[in-house]
């Protein structure tokens, strides 16, 4: 009898649907025909998933803008307790508030402003030690690809302060790009008209005129003619951003907040993307499996999120509902009685 193989949409099914343990071994514990943990290992380490995948997935999907938004963040997919596996670096967590043990994902969305539907375009792994690339590197291949390849029509992009560096604020505004992005609050700048007397942005004194309608400044070792609009917008009691654009005909303070607040789609994405894929959990030590791994897991937000739009749910509804579906079949039919 010939042995049944499986497949990357099998392996997707399964992240699809399984609700708490994502592993190999669960998963071969749980196949219809008692496929061995040996197989699916061979299948994950014997595919070559790219990123690529991920666009031809989802271009279907999309509805674009030309006041569309590129979204650019990265985040740390959790391997603190995990001994040995390849792709993992200690980074710093935003989460976890502290440098742990991880594989770093640069991850670009796309946002349609008027329908605030937002796509998953395109992502990258950080391995500076095969590939040579910072995330910033990574950053600039995925706009560049995002323009020159996939022809994707965009105006503006949205970033966090740490990729708020002059190489690729200047790469964005020359690709005839606007963009947002907060500035560290040591960042030196220079409101002083000419006299360049650089001073911390958290220091600059502002009228009350200036907070509603921002300020012409300077950042510092950008070319000397070149000046942006920056904007102090208070997020809450304990949190006041610097924002900054190249749109130098912005001067609603309002307007700047409700561009920033696309930003945290991004966020959206990175929780999810945890919670409902299980894309922290494969334990496996090789990087092609690893890579693979994410890579279908993404496939898999792809493909819950195109379901919640059609049927008008959460990604969180569809999948916490085959729970659901479980609760009654057995409270109509239990397999364990209360004595």
């Amino acid at each position: 009898m010939k042995k049944p193989k499986v497949t990357r949409l099998d392996y997707c099914q399964y992240l699809m649907v399984s609700q708490i343990n994502y592993t190999i071994t669960n998963y071969a514990d749980h196949h219809p025909e008692n496929i061995s943990h040996d197989r699916i290992n061979r299948y994950i380490k014997g595919d070559k998933l790219k990123p690529r995948l991920v666009w031809e997935q989802v271009k279907q999907d999309i509805v674009a803008d030309a006041e569309g938004y590129l979204l650019f963040d990265d985040t740390v997919l959790d391997k603190d307790h995990s001994h040995k596996i390849e792709l993992v670096n200690r980074q710093y967590s935003g989460n976890a508030k502290r440098l742990i043990k991880g594989i770093g994902l640069v991850n670009c969305i796309y946002v349609n402003p008027h329908t605030q539907q937002y796509w998953v375009i395109d992502y990258r792994i950080y391995d500076k030690a095969i590939d040579d690339k910072t995330k910033l590197d990574h950053l600039e291949d995925m706009l560049r690809h995002t323009i020159e390849y996939k022809q994707l029509v965009f105006k503006t992009v949205l970033m966090d302060s740490w990729y708020a560096t002059k190489d690729i604020m200047l790469t964005i505004d020359g690709l005839g790009k606007i963009f947002y992005c907060p500035l560290k609050s040591n960042r030196l700048v220079d409101d002083s008209k000419g006299q360049r007397v650089y001073t911390s942005v958290s220091a600059l004194q502002w009228t009350e005129a200036e907070q509603d309608s921002g300020k012409l400044i300077k950042i510092n070792k950008f070319p000397k003619d070149y000046k942006v609009q920056l904007f102090r917008v208070v997020v809450s009691t304990h949190r006041t951003d610097w924002v900054v654009t190249n749109d130098t005909t912005q001067t609603n303070r309002d307007d700047v907040q409700q561009v920033c607040a696309i930003r945290w789609k991004i966020e959206q994405f990175h929780r999810e993307i945890k919670q409902l894929t299980g894309i922290e959990s494969n334990q496996c030590r090789k990087a092609r499996i690893q890579r693979n791994h994410i890579c279908c897991s993404i496939l898999v937000w792809i493909s819950l999120t195109r379901i919640a739009r059609q049927t008008k749910k959460t990604v969180y509804q569809l999948k916490h509902g085959l729970l659901d579906d479980y609760l009654c079949e057995q409270l109509r039919s239990p397999r364990l009685i209360v004595a």
